[in-house]
């Protein structure tokens, strides 16, 4: 594996390349964020015919940018993700993207439609496209504020609180008592940092994000939206998952059922554990 940097505007993007054991063929690009490239250790093992790029958001892993306290957004995200597939030297390449990753390669097949020849949208929080989105953003909203205001540890709590939900986010959610974040591990005391990747994720509005069907259906690229079996249904399930349901609706086709759920691909890689095996033989699946 060779590890390369690209500068981009306000930030320096570091990307890895791992050659396969067949060369010449369409590199395969794993993205996430605000997960860095160390969360497809596992994934990456299940592909060693592929050429494998996966690289560090900015504000994330090895990643760096001037302000680390200013907001992203999914469309720096995309433009940062155009510049590596440049450097990268491919005519095309296919995506495997999840979570927030999967709103950035939404975003940037949007942008420059002629970048990925197949992408693999797996759970994009895409709240805009929810009836609910009303309620999605103030919660989103109010945890950008507790973090401005209290700190990480709070507002990781009330993230966690936040995605573990299922069904409909109710229009009294902030009704209830804020989470206590000793309650999953987290500090309680504010160390005054405001540089946390996810959180400024968030700022830039990921969870509001609407996709531009108009310019998606527009583009070459073949879109498959992909969900979790235990992420649940488009009305009863997890936020992410029923954002996924919902894309697949806007785009005129069906969610795609991965096995396991939000992190599925993850083989303990920060202590998630999924069922690797099983997805990563579905994703060739559904790339052939």
């Amino acid at each position: 594996m060779k590890t390369h940097t690209v500068s981009v505007p306000g930030a320096t993007l570091t990307y890895d390349i791992r050659d396969g054991s067949s060369p010449g063929g369409v590199p395969l690009v794993f993205v996430a964020s605000p997960m860095d490239a160390t969360g497809f250790a596992t994934l990456s093992t299940y592909f060693p015919d592929r050429t494998i790029v996966t690289y560090d958001p900015r504000n994330s892993g090895r990643s760096v940018r001037d302000d680390p306290t200013s907001p992203v957004t999914p469309e720096q995200h995309a433009d940062d993700l155009h510049a590596v597939i440049g450097a990268v030297g491919a005519e095309a390449v296919d995506v495997f993207a999840s979570s927030g990753g999967a709103i950035n390669s939404l975003a940037l097949v949007a942008r420059y439609p002629d970048d990925i020849r197949l992408l693999v949208a797996h759970e994009p929080p895409a709240g805009g496209v929810l009836p609910d989105r009303d309620a999605v953003r103030a919660a989103c909203d109010d945890m950008v504020a507790t973090y401005q205001s209290s700190g990480q540890g709070p507002a990781t709590a009330k993230f966690i609180n936040f995605v573990m939900q299922r069904g409909e986010i109710s229009a009294d959610y902030l009704a209830q008592p804020a989470p206590d974040p000793a309650a999953f591990g987290l500090p309680t005391e504010d160390d005054g940092d405001r540089t946390d990747s996810m959180m400024t994720n968030m700022q830039g509005g990921v969870a509001a994000f609407t996709p531009d069907v108009d310019a998606l259906r527009a583009a070459s690229t073949k879109v498959f939206v992909a969900v979790g079996e235990e992420s649940g249904g488009p009305t009863d399930g997890e936020m992410a998952g029923r954002a996924a349901y919902a894309v697949a609706a806007a785009l005129g086709t069906e969610a795609v059922v991965f096995p396991s759920h939000h992190a599925g691909f993850m083989g303990g890689e920060f202590g998630q554990t999924g069922q690797p095996a099983e997805f990563a033989a579905k994703l060739r699946t559904v790339m052939s």
